[in-house]
């Protein structure tokens, strides 16, 4: 008996879900859309993306969905449309009871800028993925300058950005890295006016952790503007070059 009555209440809920889901589909299809509103999620760390620019993509493509019938809004090729905004990660596009279409948007996220003498200026974003500057926000993030291509900026940049960012110390002491001719980098401290030359980026935490030693030993007790460069190239050696 007590399994009859299970099942029956089991039927009894399968059929007003079924119900619920068809009595809202014919209601919302009915109606015309009034609203169109874009929840970008993480909006509080980073404001790359505005409504304005969503639906201005949106009457570019003619997706725009105010004043159309729910029954003729395509929300997938509306999200299909809103991922070719480059600093956009994720989009889901759906309708509300009320008759809304919403469009719940994740941005990129950024982790390096990178200045190129031949490829301009671009982010690179934490899945290692070019990445448009955005007219409408500038985020503070460690900058790359110099000779830099696409792949290098991915790949072996990547990997020491991400290395001085996860480090308290590095993080706060280096300004800006220097990439010349051959990938021979430089980083250029917040304090103290000279480069240290890391040489190619084989080695960098060891060649980090040299340079650590001689602030320590030496910059500490001579002074942070005796030198003009300090060179980590070297294998057991710190070369200084003098003013």
């Amino acid at each position: 008996m007590k399994r009859f009555l299970l099942v029956c209440a089991i039927l009894v809920l399968l059929g007003y879900l079924a119900f619920s889901a068809y009595y809202f589909r014919d209601n919302v299809q009915d109606k015309v859309c009034k609203n169109f509103v874009v929840v970008v999620k993480d909006s509080l760390d980073k404001q790359f993306i505005q409504t304005k620019d969503i639906e201005t993509l949106l009457r570019k493509e003619k997706l725009h969905p105010v004043d159309k019938p729910l029954s003729e809004i395509n929300t997938l090729e509306m999200e299909e449309a809103i991922r070719g905004n480059r600093l956009v990660k994720s989009v889901e596009v759906y309708a509300t009871q009320d008759g809304s279409i919403v469009a719940s948007i994740r941005q990129r996220n950024p982790v390096l800028r990178i200045m190129s003498h031949a490829e301009g200026s671009y982010y690179i974003d934490s899945e290692r993925e070019r990445m448009p500057i955005s007219q409408n926000y500038t985020v503070y993030l460690p900058v790359a300058t110099g000779n830099i291509s696409e792949e290098y900026a991915k790949s072996e940049l990547y990997d020491f950005v991400m290395f001085v960012t996860n480090s308290p110390t590095w993080d706060a002491w280096i300004e800006q890295i220097v990439v010349g001719p051959k990938q021979k980098v430089q980083i250029i401290p917040r304090a103290g006016d000279f480069r240290v030359t890391l040489g190619t980026l084989d080695n960098y935490e060891e060649k980090l952790d040299k340079l650590k030693l001689f602030i320590e030993k030496g910059l500490n007790t001579v002074g942070w503007n005796r030198y003009s460069e300090i060179s980590l190239e070297y294998n057991n050696q710190v070369v200084c070059t003098m003013k």
